[in-house]
């Protein structure tokens, strides 16, 4: 028996906004589904309005997208080789740099094992060994040959940038609005939390953590001010069951395999979305040692691990945000 699970996270129930105080301003405020999932906008101010912020992550998953057969990505996968320039160029730079970074814990050429999983195409099934070491050898940045603009796969190689899309998107709508002068905004995209400024009655952004056992709840809140990226990755997210065993959707470039981590979630704190969300997806596969070895020799991010033990464990400069919950400190 199978079964396939896919959690949304909204703004309003899932990532547990709690968006507390009244404003002398009512805000713009819309939900759309993109690259996905299930995307929310909350904005104050008169320079941009919230379709400005869905007209742009369409533009973007146009581009993007690994299963959009028109998208500048599927038609490199498709061919092997293609011209790049603006975001395709500036994302899959990015995506590149990160994964020589973190040692490959982050991938953009997990797509071939992305496929035989069946998460893009929802026909799940469990790949025997044999087919994910075939397909492992077409796996790891160094089948990418890229130099800004032209970019050529080894036979076999497919991009994946999904990792990293909706960090990058909410990244852009940020700078976006921040241009047009907007005073203060939150964007939900899945996962992914961005706000902007600070809101203009005075109190804090409030965002929760989702409860692997119960994602519509908050384990624990983190609570702000101005702007930041807060990304969330977690097994509970995406995975179907199988003869009573369940596998997720964030798999190990090393194994092809679920990362088994001993991690439920990962929530990164960074200014850069981007950043915050490969990084999520990579601390999740390497897990709370490794990923807290990492964090002790990095200064652009911090970081909460919820461990299939039940513990929360936060960053000491994630600590401070951190309530709701019993919680351990890592110190540097």
């Amino acid at each position: 028996m199978k079964r396939f699970f896919t959690v949304f996270l909204t703004a309003a129930l899932l990532t547990a906004l709690l968006l507390t105080g009244c404003t002398s301003t009512a805000p713009q405020e819309a939900e759309f589904f993109a690259m996905d999932t299930l995307m929310s906008v909350k904005l104050w101010g008169e320079g941009a309005s919230t379709s400005d912020v869905s007209a742009e992550i369409n533009r973007l998953e146009a581009l993007l997208s690994a299963t959009r057969e028109t998208s500048v990505l599927s038609q490199l996968n498709a061919a092997g080789s293609a011209e790049l320039s603006g975001d395709t160029a500036s994302l899959l730079t990015q995506a590149l740099s990160l994964s020589e970074r973190i040692g490959g814990a982050f991938d953009p050429t997990v797509y071939p094992l992305v496929e035989a999983w069946g998460f893009p195409s929802k026909e799940y099934r469990v790949p025997d060994q044999t087919e994910l070491d075939s397909l492992l050898s077409c796996v790891g940045t160094a089948h990418v040959h890229f130099d800004g603009s032209t970019v050529t796969l080894d036979a076999g190689t497919r991009l994946d940038l999904g990792g990293i899309a909706k960090g990058y998107a909410a990244q852009s709508c940020a700078e976006l609005l921040k241009e047009k002068g907007v005073e203060a905004a939150i964007l939900s995209l899945g996962g992914n939390v961005q706000t902007i400024g600070s809101k203009p009655d005075g109190s804090a952004w409030v965002v929760g953590i989702a409860d692997p056992a119960d994602p519509s709840q908050a384990i624990a809140r983190l609570t702000f001010e101005d702007s930041m990226a807060l990304v969330t990755s977690g097994a509970y997210q995406r995975y179907f069951e199988e003869n009573g065993v369940i596998y997720h959707h964030i798999l190990d470039p090393q194994t092809g395999l679920p990362a088994g981590s001993g991690l439920l979630s990962v929530t990164v704190l960074a200014e850069d979305g981007t950043l915050a969300d490969g990084l999520s997806t990579a601390l999740f596969v390497m897990g709370l040692e490794e990923g807290t070895r990492f964090w002790r020799n990095s200064n652009d991010f911090e970081a909460v691990f919820l461990t299939s033990e039940g513990k929360i464990l936060a960053t000491e400069g994630a600590a401070p945000f951190l309530s709701g919950c019993e919680y351990s400190v890592i110190e540097r």
